[in-house]
């Protein structure tokens, strides 16, 4: 295994940072300001797209980096769904989406700036949603909390109550995979446990 660089999540989602967090990594976030609404396509794709877009523009001109992008879709009927456009586009899309299932996709790009490397990989994982009345659906939206995420839910947040099951990993429907994570380190040499914030018992040598 090599020697890790310093570690850099280039996402401003809060929910992929206190993932990341509650797992002993504290990465230094650096939001890449790349535009998402011009990527088509399965949904898939756009996640993947979108990931290694946001990895390479944090990426440039870093010499000593590991950096992870990532993007999350919603898909359903085989339409691509990012964040609602507005509180309409919101309490429209859980009008199709309650009672149904959907698959989120989470795209991961990984950038090693020290030795130019890379890789990245997309984790699906199944989305069995809730059949919400007309007053939860409007009463979750006026919360705001639907308009800041792909897909307009969350399940670690007000959304949780809403997401009867999942099949598949459950970090990746926050948005990012910390198993997948853990083996695109593996890919380029790393290990997982050398993310570890320095003092977390057993890292090992």
């Amino acid at each position: 295994m090599t020697a890790l660089p310093r570690f850099v999540l280039a996402s401003s989602s809060p929910a992929r940072l206190a993932t990341l967090r509650s797992a002993g990594v504290d990465p230094e976030v650096v939001v890449s300001g790349v535009a998402e609404d011009d990527v088509t396509g399965e949904a898939s794709y756009v996640a993947a797209a979108l990931a290694e877009r946001k990895a390479r523009a944090v990426a440039e001109g870093r010499t000593d980096a590991l950096v992870l992008g990532c993007d999350s879709v919603l898909e359903l009927d085989g339409e691509t769904l990012g964040k609602p456009e507005d509180a309409a586009d919101a309490e429209a899309r859980w009008r199709r989406m309650r009672g149904r299932t959907g698959v989120l996709h989470t795209g991961h790009f990984l950038i090693d700036t020290t030795s130019h490397t890379q890789t990245g990989a997309v984790a699906s994982t199944t989305v069995h949603f809730a059949r919400l009345t007309d007053a939860e659906i409007r009463a979750y939206v006026s919360t705001g909390e639907p308009l800041l995420v792909a897909g307009a839910f969350t399940v670690d947040g007000l959304g949780g109550a809403f997401v009867e099951r999942i099949e598949g990993d459950p970090h990746n429907v926050v948005g990012l995979s910390l198993p997948l994570l853990r083996h695109l380190l593996d890919e380029l040499g790393h290990r997982w446990t050398d993310l570890w914030r320095p003092g977390t018992t057993g890292t090992g040598s």
